[in-house]
């Protein structure tokens, strides 16, 4: 089964089976599929086609034009989690491409399989995608690679299938790959009732499942989190094109079953789905069709029309980001919930993710993952609505929200954000009152403030936002100067800016009361003119760390949130660079990236000392601006 909330390492109380399975389908275990993608990709018409159409699944009506592959093919596999697509394969090409779903525009390369096949099945769980089978002259292939969705690269091998051959299909959950039917041509070119499977965080060969009811090859495959479905294809003998679908149970081994029809018999179709609905697109009837279908995994007789591809074609593929489970896989964050799924009270768990975002060289979109309290690398979280660096992010206990920040030359107003209990990608919030970039950001848990910045001359505007409304930012007040590069902290009820250009480098601390729209008011001073620090808190201090003094520097200081004064010597990072990122709960402060560095540090904020080593971002990256949901004194 998949994992359940809370992780067993953060949760309280005493867990029943009841609370677990309500947990898991009631109280939010699914995140939102009010948008979940699909992706239809490449095909004939009869010539190969390097189009990707794209509909949202739980609507109606037809697809609207993606992008395009790096190059025209057919038949070819994939796979994704929620954030990424990749197709591998296809048209007797090795060729691995990649998109984001919330990205419209062309594929990029992501690698390469290891051997270059057409007819090749593919399937994914959130991490891994698998291919198998397919076929290169002279033979069939029973060749099954992986990839690691998050990770460009070339495949890797993983096994081989029962038997090579090729149009098959490929559909996952979770934790278990299936792949059914196809043609066997190293034997006598017959459609196969073979149904083989592997699970996916291993390697191996691939083991009997049980047969299909129907042999057949080019039928499309998609699955929910717990039941697999093939729709479609075609028989050999005699020659003919298939309406039925048959649906098995993908944890439990056995044959299939047959469990309704398409509105018309066709092969060559490619079949994605959501937790609550199938959908299938395009084939051959026996010329090639745009007919799009779909159907409940719940209860079917016959498919129902859902619109229309951008052109009729066939030997074409399909994926989603909430295909097989793995929208239930995208983990809430566990330290959230108690047994009965509802959030804990302050103090009791909260407070541990830290999100990095964005950054430069390269408008990186990637937001990155960690948890605070341990050590050890960044993981994809998934991707803002744009690329870009100099952004700025604000959070309370439950989203965190992007402002502002640069595109290439391009000054942005754009506030993105995410939910922190759901990976995924970023949706649109709302704008700043203006476009600008290198501010200072800080946040209680109702109020999100953004002050200074850029665009293109120095600003003294505070512009906030109400966290848990979406919505435009409306005007704070002023800081005392105009003022760029500044860099913000503080607690549930101030916010601190520090430092900046105002025009040259300044050492002065500001202070605002984040509930109370107005100008700021002198704090103190830094221990030297600074710009493009670092800064983070916890309930009761604040911190700041490295910066531009001149050349880049690796000193951290502090200061009493709730008092004024100057700041004070906390210890030095363990390099010296500018333009960093930073994070905290309510006893640690991670400092991460800034001089195209990956690296991040932490420190304990109620012990002055040195920082340590913590890990790496995905990226090196300047700027990879961050948040948490416990800084400040959330937690």
């Amino acid at each position: 089964m998949g994992k359940s909330y809370p992780d067993r390492t953060n949760a309280t109380g005493v867990w029943k089976i009841s609370n677990i399975y309500r947990s898991r389908t009631t109280d939010g275990t699914y995140p939102d599929h009010s948008k979940s993608r699909m992706l239809v990709h490449g095909g004939s018409t009869p010539t190969k086609q390097n189009t990707i159409d794209f509909v949202e699944i739980p609507t109606t009506g037809n697809a609207t034009d993606f992008g395009d592959l790096t190059s025209t093919r057919t038949e070819g596999g994939s796979g994704a989690n929620v954030s990424r697509a990749v197709f591998m394969g296809g048209g007797e090409e090795n060729t691995i491409d990649y998109v984001h779903f919330s990205s419209q525009g062309n594929a990029a390369d992501f690698g390469n399989k290891t051997v270059s096949l057409v007819g090749v099945a593919g399937c994914s769980n959130e991490t891994r995608a698998l291919s198998a089978g397919g076929y290169t002259s002279p033979a069939d292939s029973d060749v099954i690679d992986f990839i690691t969705i998050a990770s460009i690269g070339n495949s890797t091998d993983f096994g081989n299938l029962s038997a090579g051959r090729y149009t098959l299909g490929g559909l996952a959950s979770s934790t278990r790959a299936i792949f059914a039917g196809g043609v066997d041509l190293n034997v006598d070119g017959e459609s196969r009732n073979i149904i083989d499977f592997v699970e996916i965080a291993s390697t191996g060969n691939a083991t009997d499942f049980g047969d299909l009811s129907t042999s057949r090859d080019r039928a499309g495959a998609a699955s929910t989190a717990t039941r697999g479905f093939v729709t479609g294809g075609r028989t050999t003998s005699p020659a003919a094109n298939i309406a039925g679908v048959e649906a098995l149970t993908i944890a439990s081994l056995g044959n299939s079953v047959d469990y309704g029809d398409l509105s018309q018999a066709r092969s060559a179709n490619a079949s994605s789905s959501n937790q609550s609905r199938i959908v299938v697109a395009g084939g051959t009837n026996p010329g090639v069709v745009n007919t799009i279908d779909f159907f409940s995994p719940v209860s079917m007789g016959t498919a129902t029309d859902f619109g229309d591809l951008t052109q009729a074609r066939g030997s074409l593929n399909a994926t989603s980001q909430s295909h097989g489970g793995i929208a239930a896989e995208s983990q809430r964050a566990p330290e959230l919930y108690s047994p009965t799924g509802k959030v804990l009270p302050q103090g009791r768990g909260r407070g541990d993710i830290g999100l990095f975002a964005g950054g430069d060289p390269g408008n990186d979109d990637t937001i990155q993952h960690v948890t605070i309290s341990t050590t050890g690398n960044a993981i994809d979280f998934g991707n803002l609505t744009q690329g870009r660096f100099e952004t700025d992010a604000v959070s309370n206990g439950t989203r965190a929200v992007w402002g502002g920040g640069k595109h290439d030359s391009t000054i942005v107003d754009i506030i993105d954000y995410v939910e922190f209990r759901s990976k995924g990608n970023a949706a649109d919030f709302g704008n700043l009152t203006g476009n600008r970039h290198k501010f200072g950001a800080c946040s209680t848990s109702t109020r999100g403030v953004w002050g200074g910045g850029q665009n293109p001359s120095r600003v003294n505007v505070i512009d906030f936002v109400t966290i848990a409304t979406i919505g435009n930012a409306s005007d704070f007040g002023d800081l005392v100067a105009d003022n760029v590069g500044v860099c913000s902290t503080g607690s549930d009820t101030r916010g601190v800016f520090a430092g900046g250009t105002s025009p040259s480098r300044v050492d002065v601390i500001q202070y605002i009361t984040i509930a109370s729209a107005g100008n700021t008011t002198d704090f103190g001073d830094l221990l030297a003119t600074n710009q493009n620090q670092g800064a983070c808190s916890s309930s009761l201090r604040g911190v700041f760390a490295g910066g531009y003094t001149g050349s880049g520097t690796n000193v951290i200081q502090y200061i009493t949130i709730a008092s004024t004064g100057n700041a004070t010597d906390f210890g030095d990072l363990t390099v010296a660079r500018d333009s960093l990122g930073s994070t905290s709960n309510d006893t640690r402060g991670l400092f991460a990236g800034g001089g195209e560095a990956n690296q991040i540090d932490f420190i304990t904020i109620a012990s002055t000392g040195n920082a340590t080593d913590y890990g790496d971002l995905v990226n090196a990256v300047n700027t990879p601006k961050g948040t948490s949901n416990g800084h400040g004194g959330l937690s």
